[in-house]
């Protein structure tokens, strides 16, 4: 698992590159820092303002230099400090209707707002979002991509099964975020009540590690560079078990991979272009 040193780590500092970096992923809170080198949002804000501030902070990341926050669904996970980081930084949330109607009580007073619609890009400064939609037991969740200085970067995240429209969005990535929930056995074997079992291994669920590999075949190709492990359930799976799932599709390129944690996410990442 990737370790997570402090430093300037922040793509504002290199207008020629892109990067990412998981904040934290699982059921206890989700988010993801994406840049191109002027502008800089975050994929969801699950924790607290404090802690995803803390966490920036930790990576060499400045919170005072976000721009927007994406909102992919409703859950808790993704949205626990959407509102308080709008409201403190003045940030633009960009939410589909649905999905903020489902949320209004717990986001509370936004700065702005953009809605957005699956399947229609959108510019946040020179990033091109493409939002699809995913199945995932939420009013309207949505995967995303986003564009810039020449690079895509994908995820898909909280979704039961890898539709036509979830690998037609993901086909060229650079960076690649891809949910690896749960080791079935160990989630058969496992504590969780049995309607539980059936809610994350159904088709609005969760990835397995199997279903991951599976997906990851059919996406990888000669110019991905990072693939990300994300939302590993803590009860379900881990690191290691994710991680030698995966290898195997990725055998013999020059892809890296890499294990998103809930504690510390994992390490920026940063694309150069020259």
């Amino acid at each position: 698992m990737d370790a997570s040193p402090p430093g300037d780590a922040s793509a504002k500092a290199n207008p020629l590159s892109v990067s990412v970096c998981v904040l934290a992923s699982g059921s206890r809170g989700n988010a993801i820092y994406v840049s191109d080198g002027r502008t800089a949002i975050l994929i969801d804000a699950g924790l607290s303002g404090i802690e995803i501030q803390r966490r920036m902070a930790a990576k060499g990341l400045d919170p005072g230099g976000l721009d927007a926050i994406l909102v992919s669904h409703e859950h808790a996970d993704h949205i626990q400090g959407v509102g308080v980081l709008s409201r403190r930084f003045g940030l633009t949330v960009h939410i589909s209707d649905a999905t903020r109607e489902a949320s209004q009580s717990a986001l509370g007073k936004l700065a702005a707002i953009h809605p957005f619609t699956c399947g229609r890009n959108f510019p946040i400064g020179d990033l091109v979002v493409h939002p699809f939609s995913i199945s995932h037991d939420a009013v309207d969740p949505a995967g995303f991509t986003i564009r810039c200085n020449g690079s895509k970067v994908g995820v898909a995240t909280d979704l039961g099964i890898a539709t036509s429209v979830v690998k037609t969005h993901l086909q060229s990535c650079d960076i690649l975020i891809l949910e690896a929930n749960h080791d079935d056995r160990m989630l058969i074997d496992g504590p969780y009540p049995w309607p539980l079992k059936q809610r994350i291994r159904g088709r609005s669920g969760h990835l397995s590690n199997e279903d991951a590999a599976s997906l990851l075949d059919g996406l990888r190709h000669d110019r991905l560079a990072h693939v990300i492990l994300a939302h590993l359930s803590e009860e379900n799976n881990t690191p290691d078990i994710a991680r030698e799932a995966i290898e195997t599709v990725l055998q013999g390129s020059s892809t890296k991979l890499h294990v998103a944690c809930q504690a510390t996410g994992c390490r920026v990442l940063t694309l150069e272009k020259e």
